[in-house]
C-alpha cells in the first residue's frame, strides 16, 4: 500500500498566463490596507481630496497663517486705488494672475487676499467642529450603548433636548455668545474663530451619538465580546479594543460629512452678521458685505461663491469615498467592471486546455 504523497501548496496563483498577467501573491491583507485600496480605487473621492488639498495649501501659503508670511503681496485688509473698476485680472490665455487676481472691492481691498484669508477662516471652523463633534458624540453614543440603563436613559434624553432644537438656530445663539465673550475678554479676534468652531461642534453632535450608539447595542452582543468578558478584560478594554475599532467607519464617514455641513453653517452665520466679525473675513461675510454690487460687480459673489462650493462637494465626495471603502456593500454597481470581471471568468476554462497541453 502505497503512502500518501505530501501535497505542495504553491505560495503564489497565476492567473491567466496567456494574457500576460503576472503571478499574484495571494498573502491576506490587513484591513487597512484593504480600506486604502478602495479608497484610493474611486476616482471621484481620489480627485476630491487632491481638488482640496490643493485649496487648503493655496490659502495657507498664499496669505500665511499667523506669524508666517506668505508669497502674496496683498493683506485682506490693504487699501488702494481701484484698478479699472476693480475687475479681476486673472486671464488663463496666456496664464497670467495679474495684480488683483479675483479684482478689488469697492476700497481697493484684494479680494483673493480676502478670500483666501475666508477660506482659511472657514476650514479651520470645520476641522474644530469635526473634532469636537467626534469626541462628544462618540462618548455619548458610546456609553449609552453600552452601559444601557440609567447611563442610557439619562444621555439619550440630553441627546433628545438637543437634536429637536433647529441646529441654525443653536449656533447662531451659540455663536452670538462666543462672540461676546470673546470680546469682553479682550482676546485677538482670530480667538473668535476657535470659540464658533468649538460652539458649533457642541451643538452639531446629537445625530453622530444616536448612530454611534445603534453600533454600540449591535457589536456589545457579538460573540467576540462575550469572549472577552469571559476572558476576564475590564469594560475599558472591551471598548477601545474590541468595540470601538469595529465603529471607526461608521465615525470617520459621519463626522465627514457633519464637516461638509459645518463649512454651510459657518457660511449661513457669516452672512447674517452671527459669525465671524470684521476685521477678520469669512466666505460668509464677504458675500455678506458686497451684496449690494450683484449686478454692478458680480464677480465679488462669484469667487467666495466657488470656494464654498468646492470645499463643501470635495468633503462630500471624500465622506462618498470613505463609506464605500469601510463598507464595500455601499459601492455602487459598475456595469464595465461586472462585464470585464464575467469575460476573465469565461475566459479561465477555455484557457486550461491550452495550459495542460
Amino acid at each position: 500500500m502505497s503512502q500518501p504523497q505530501p501535497i505542495d501548496i504553491p505560495q503564489t496563483v497565476e492567473q491567466h498566463p496567456e494574457a500576460g498577467q503576472k503571478p499574484q501573491d495571494v498573502r491576506g491583507k490587513s484591513q487597512g490596507q484593504l480600506v486604502r485600496g478602495r479608497f484610493f480605487g474611486n476616482t471621484g473621492a481620489v480627485i476630491s481630496l487632491v481638488v482640496l488639498l490643493f485649496i487648503v495649501l493655496l490659502s495657507v501659503t498664499s496669505i500665511g497663517i499667523g506669524p508666517i508670511p506668505g508669497w502674496w503681496k496683498w493683506d485682506p485688509d490693504t487699501t488702494g486705488p481701484v484698478v479699472d473698476g476693480g475687475e479681476p485680472t486673472l486671464s488663463l490665455l496666456p496664464p497670467s494672475m495679474g495684480d488683483h487676481p479675483f479684482g478689488q472691492d469697492n476700497l481697493g481691498r484684494d479680494l483673493f487676499a480676502m478670500v483666501m484669508q475666508g477660506t482659511q477662516y472657514s476650514l479651520i471652523v470645520m476641522l474644530v467642529v469635526g473634532l469636537i463633534t467626534g469626541i462628544v458624540g462618540t462618548v455619548i453614543g458610546g456609553l449609552a450603548g453600552y452601559f444601557r440603563g440609567w447611563v442610557e436613559a439619562v444621555l439619550m434624553r440630553l441627546t433628545d433636548v438637543i437634536i429637536i432644537i433647529p441646529l441654525v438656530i443653536m449656533a447662531a445663539l451659540l455663536g452670538r455668545m462666543a462672540i461676546s465673550w470673546v470680546r469682553a475678554h479682550g482676546l485677538p479676534s482670530f480667538a473668535t474663530v476657535i470659540a464658533l468652531g468649538l460652539l458649533i461642534g457642541l451643538a452639531a453632535w446629537p445625530g453622530l451619538a444616536r448612530l454611534v450608539r445603534g453600533e454600540f447595542l449591535s457589536l456589545r452582543e457579538r460573540e467576540f465580546v462575550d469572549a472577552a468578558r469571559l476572558a476576564g478584560a475590564s469594560s475599558g478594554r472591551i471598548i477601545f479594543k474590541h468595540i470601538l475599532p469595529n465603529t471607526v467607519g461608521v465615525i470617520t464617514v459621519n463626522i465627514t460629512l457633519l464637516m461638509s455641513s459645518a463649512i454651510l453653517l459657518e457660511t449661513s452665520l457669516s452672512y447674517l452678521g452671527l459669525g465671524i466679525q470684521a476685521p477678520d473675513w469669512s466666505l460668509g461675510r464677504l458675500i455678506n458685505e458686497n451684496q449690494t454690487a450683484f449686478a454692478t460687480r458680480p464677480w465679488l459673489f462669484w469667487w467666495p461663491g466657488v470656494f464654498i462650493v468646492a470645499i463643501a462637494l470635495t468633503i462630500n465626495f471624500i465622506g462618498d469615498g470613505l463609506r464605500d471603502a469601510f463598507d464595500p456593500r455601499q459601492r455602487k454597481f459598475n456595469p464595465k467592471r461586472a462585464r470585464e470581471t464575467g469575460a476573465a471568468r469565461g475566459a479561465a476554462p477555455a484557457a486550461s486546455p491550452q495550459a495542460a497541453q
